[in-house]
């Protein structure tokens, strides 16, 4: 029994949703497909999530979103032409969810009408039962997966049926629609593989795998034959895109492998997440960027209880919160995403952890990026070692590494506009 997830690129157009049907129809075993919205079709293309976003951010500005959806009604409807589909019952839809999302029905609900219509045209030209992920999963309110969505599955699927089910976006528990991060059709696919017990969950995309390095960055970057879960979990917490960092949860503890492989080249065999990872030493590299960094200081700082914890506290009423952490005897370093406060936001953070804490000192930079190291079985220090050696040959700063903390991941920390020349570095060190 397989579990397939098919993301925007495999799902762009007609053309695209032929293919995808190809691959259904060429194995029996694969029984549940879970479906994104329709991805960019070309570079300068815009993807179907970001137009429905837009809809709704026009009508929250008392702006009439109906130019922006007649984009995606095209969209759609020439889809549905061309897989010669009867535009009738779609055309409602459509016309339903303008009313709905001009209604305010909010964020969550336009971006979640996407991957809704994605599904309702695929399981149409399939000929397979759609099933509503809102009927089915539950959502909690810190976007993890409610234990009542596995109930809900298993009472809805039935043997011998084959079924099409929208990514993204599930329920809360009081009955609202809620998405999960973009990206979460992974998720989803993982829940459903959860749910069935599946031999496989087959996570279609538009590479032939998780590269060693982004291969935008490095020229012929390698596919990463096997890597366990914790590997791609916390390669893709840096930067990694091809698969969501949250979306080995729902199996982490079933022991489902994976197989992240490329819908326009189905006869390569991509990449196998497992459970374990029999493959030794430094997997891959990638980088995370747009970050700034967080360095305070205090004498005796850990000797009241609690210390690191109130300040966190006070960092979350700010909006921010650390994505990266390094810890001295009496200092504090946080990495957290620039995006989520301003400089006068920054400064007023500043003053009021020196006053209510009584700091020494604190500062805030910006133009930071991670870099992150994952391998399965490798000597953190000697990896952590080589990458330092590998960025000072190539005339890079390391301003600061996390070794140790983790047994799959050496972090280092280094300028923004570095970045791309540091995993360019590291990856030829380790690998040419």
């Amino acid at each position: 029994m397989i579990v397939c997830k098919f993301g925007g690129s495999s799902l762009a157009d007609a053309s695209q949703m032929k293919k995808v049907k190809a691959i259904l129809d060429s194995n029996p075993e694969r029984i549940a497909v879970v479906v994104s919205a329709p991805g960019k079709r070309s570079k300068d293309d815009e993807k179907v999530t970001d137009l429905l976003y837009r809809c709704n951010s026009l009508v929250q500005k008392g702006q009439s979103c109906r130019p922006v959806f007649n984009e995606i009604v095209k969209r759609f409807s020439s889809i549905a032409t061309e897989l010669r589909l009867d535009g009738k019952e779609l055309s409602e839809m459509l016309d339903d969810i303008r009313v709905s999302i001009d209604a305010g029905h909010g964020a969550d609900y336009a971006a979640s009408r996407g991957e809704f219509l994605s599904a309702y045209i695929m399981a149409k030209y399939l000929g397979w039962e759609m099933i509503d992920a809102s009927d089915v999963i539950v959502i909690n309110s810190d976007s993890t997966v409610n234990e009542a969505t596995y109930q809900k599955l298993a009472e809805r699927i039935e043997s011998g049926k084959r079924y099409v089910i929208p990514g993204f976006y599930g329920e809360t528990e009081q009955g609202m629609l809620k998405t999960f991060s973009r990206g979460g059709s992974d998720i989803t696919g993982a829940i459903i593989a959860r749910a069935l017990n599946a031999d496989l969950y087959e996570n279609w995309t538009d590479v032939s795998g998780i590269y060693r390095a982004d291969p935008r960055i490095v020229e012929n970057a390698s596919v990463i034959p096997s890597m366990s879960y914790k590997e791609v979990r916390e390669l893709s917490d840096v930067g990694a895109s091809v698969f969501h960092e949250e979306a080995i949860a729902p199996i982490y503890h079933t022991g489902i492998p994976i197989n992240v492989r490329n819908t326009n080249k189905p006869d390569d065999q991509g990449t196998m997440i497992l459970p374990q990872s029999e493959t030794r030493g430094v997997s891959g590299i990638s980088a995370r960027k747009g970050l700034s960094r967080i360095s305070l200081r205090k004498l005796m700082l850990f000797k009241k209880s609690g210390m690191r914890h109130s300040l966190l506290t006070m960092l979350h009423i700010f909006g921010i919160r650390p994505c990266f952490s390094l810890f001295g005897i009496d200092s504090i370093v946080w990495f957290f995403e620039t995006k989520q406060a301003s400089e006068s936001v920054c400064q007023a953070m500043c003053d009021r952890l020196l006053k209510d804490f009584g700091l020494d000192m604190i500062t805030v930079d910006h133009g930071y990026a991670i870099v992150g190291i994952a391998g399965n079985g490798m000597d953190e220090a000697v990896t952590a070692a080589e990458a330092v050696l590998a960025l000072k040959d190539a005339g890079i700063e390391a301003s600061s590494i996390n070794s140790g903390a983790s047994d799959t991941t050496v972090l280092i920390a280094v300028g923004e506009n570095q970045a791309d020349e540091a995993v360019k570095a590291i990856y030829s060190r380790f690998f040419s």
